[in-house]
């Protein structure tokens, strides 16, 4: 079934919130997200600010010890301005450098144009003014509820997701996290039309969206930490401070998984991803850091038939 999906409340926590849409196994639902300053893409304030999510839905016989997979099957910015912050989190650089600007300036207006796909600054100076940046739109913060009843911020992320940040989750893309509460209850938001790797100004390209998105329930499929695939690899994702401790439970995700749905013992997971992993970083900015890891499903093809 499709459903179409109008908003009427955002939640600025990630938990057992009372669900707007109960949904099945198969369903797409199409709907808007705001801003990660709640504004919507009439650039009215309707949220609070700090990452208000749309949702929760309710994906009917969802229980704990599932999955779900979630495929973002349509991206799209709403709106034609978005904006950035200026400066660099004062964590990714050493601590004896200070930035001097010569303005007060903090945040970027950008000029959206999606018949082009490009995103270009405006009110600056030169350089910048020749800036085109290509768009990549995906949502910055998306999860499940976590377990135990907790209402988690949209500032942070754990085993649920949340606001890990990570360009890769572009349309096309499927997702999967660890059921922990009846229903799973799905949200997202925190839309960027473009963002670099770790979000270091705190920021990507803040915009609206309109998303369309599938859900499947996967029965009996335990994972611990969330996994995705797109086309080319297999990804597991890891959140937490400081950035070691992601690096570690991302990689051991990444073990289970080869381990348990690809058939390879504990050598040969280890022999294969030694040499051929790949590591992405998603959010260095927030109260949790993200790291993804990455197998090639070229390579995982020509050693072993996923089960």
């Amino acid at each position: 079934m499709n459903h179409q999906f109008t908003p009427e409340i955002y939640y600025n926590t990630i938990g057992s919130h009372e669900p707007v849409l109960r949904v099945s196994n198969g369903d797409m639902i199409s709907t808007t997200t705001i801003d990660a300053w709640g504004y919507d893409a009439e650039n009215n304030k309707v949220g609070k600010r700090g990452n208000p999510m749309t949702g929760p839905f309710y994906i009917e016989g969802a229980e704990k010890g599932d999955s779900l997979a979630v495929t973002f099957d349509r991206i799209i910015p709403n709106r034609k301005i978005a904006w950035t912050r200026c400066a660099i989190a004062p964590n990714v650089l050493d601590p004896d450098y200070y930035p001097e600007f010569d303005d007060d300036k903090v945040k970027i207006a950008w000029e959206l144009n999606l018949d082009n796909n490009i995103a270009r600054p405006l009110d600056v100076d030169p350089p910048l003014s020749n800036l085109r940046i290509p768009l990549r739109p995906m949502p910055g913060c998306f999860g499940v509820a976590p377990p135990n009843g907790q209402a988690i911020s949209t500032a942070t992320s754990s085993t649920h997701g949340g606001n890990m940040d990570y360009n890769g989750f572009v349309q096309g893309v499927t997702v999967y996290f660890p059921v922990e509460a009846e229903g799973a209850l799905f949200y997202l938001g925190d839309g960027h039309a473009a963002q670099g790797d770790g979000e270091i100004v705190g920021t990507g390209m803040e915009i609206s969206f309109d998303v369309t998105f599938t859900v499947y329930l996967q029965k009996g499929k335990t994972i611990t930490w969330p996994r995705a695939e797109n086309e080319t690899h297999i990804l597991t994702v890891g959140n937490a401070r400081p950035l070691d401790q992601c690096v570690e439970h991302t990689t051991t995700e990444m073990v289970r998984w080869l381990e348990k749905d690809y058939g390879l013992n504990t050598r040969a997971a280890h022999t294969l991803m030694g040499q051929t992993v790949e590591y992405d970083m998603g959010n260095v900015y927030d109260p949790a850091y993200t790291m993804v890891c990455k197998m090639p499903k070229r390579i995982l093809g020509e050693l072993v038939t996923k089960k």
